[in-house]
C-alpha cells in the first residue's frame, strides 16, 4: 500500500514539474535582432516586443513576429493600354520594409499581398497616363514616381517602400510596330502638314 501511494505522489510531482515547465516555457518569447512582435493578452493589444528575451503572461498571450528585413516582391507582368493607345507589357519589383509592425499587423490583414495589388494598380495608372516613347525614354522617373506614391500610399500600413525598378517594358506586337514606324510618321506628317497624326505634327522639330 505504502508502495502505491509513492508510486502515486512521484507521478504527481513529476506532472507537477512538467506543468511548471511548460507555463514558464509559454511565457518567454525570444524575438530575432531582425524582428519585433506583437504582443497581445485575451485579445487586447499590451505592447511591442523588441528582440532579445521577453517576458510575458504565460498561458493567456499571443505573440505575433513581424519580420523588419527589406523584403522584395515581384509585381506580376500585366498588359497596359498607353496614353497613346499602345498596349505594352509591364513587371516590376518592389523593396520594403516595415517600420511600423503594430500598423503591419492591425492595419491590414496581409501587407505584402496589399503592396503588390497597390503596386498593380498604381503601375497601370501611371503608365496609362504616358505615351510609348515616354515609358520607354523615362524609366528612372517613372520608377521614382512610382516609389513616392506607393510609399505614401502604404505608410498608413506601417511600411516604408524603398524602391521601385521596372524590370521589363515590352512593347505588344501591334504597338512594336506601331513604335517601330513613328520616326517615318513624323518625317511624312513635318512633309505634308495637312495629313498624318496630330500629335506628330506638334512635334518640335517639325517647327521652324
Amino acid at each position: 500500500m505504502a508502495d502505491v501511494t509513492l508510486e502515486i505522489i512521484i507521478g504527481l510531482l513529476i506532472l507537477a514539474i512538467i506543468a511548471v515547465i511548460v507555463i514558464v516555457t509559454s511565457g518567454v518569447k525570444i524575438v530575432q535582432p531582425y524582428q519585433q512582435a506583437v504582443y497581445m493578452r485575451l485579445g487586447s493589444y499590451v505592447r511591442i516586443l523588441d528582440q532579445g528575451m521577453n517576458f510575458v503572461t504565460p498561458l493567456i498571450n499571443t505573440v505575433v513576429k513581424i519580420d523588419l528585413r527589406t523584403q522584395v516582391l515581384d509585381v506580376p507582368r500585366q498588359e497596359v493600354i498607353t496614353k497613346d493607345n499602345s498596349p505594352v507589357n509591364v513587371d516590376a519589383v518592389i523593396y520594403i520594409k516595415v517600420i511600423d509592425p503594430k500598423k503591419a499587423f492591425f492595419q491590414v490583414t496581409d501587407h505584402r499581398a496589399a503592396t503588390i495589388y497597390l503596386a498593380q494598380t498604381t503601375l497601370r495608372s501611371v503608365i496609362g497616363d504616358m505615351e510609348l516613347d515616354e515609358i520607354l525614354s523615362n524609366r528612372e522617373k517613372i520608377n521614382l514616381h512610382l516609389r513616392d506614391k506607393l510609399d505614401e500610399a502604404t505608410d498608413k500600413w506601417g511600411v516604408k517602400v524603398e524602391a521601385v525598378e521596372i524590370r521589363e517594358v515590352d512593347p505588344a506586337r501591334r504597338s512594336n510596330r506601331q513604335w517601330k514606324s513613328r520616326p517615318r510618321r513624323k518625317a511624312e506628317a513635318c512633309s505634308h502638314p495637312e495629313g498624318g497624326r496630330a500629335e506628330d505634327r506638334r512635334d518640335p522639330k517639325c517647327r521652324r
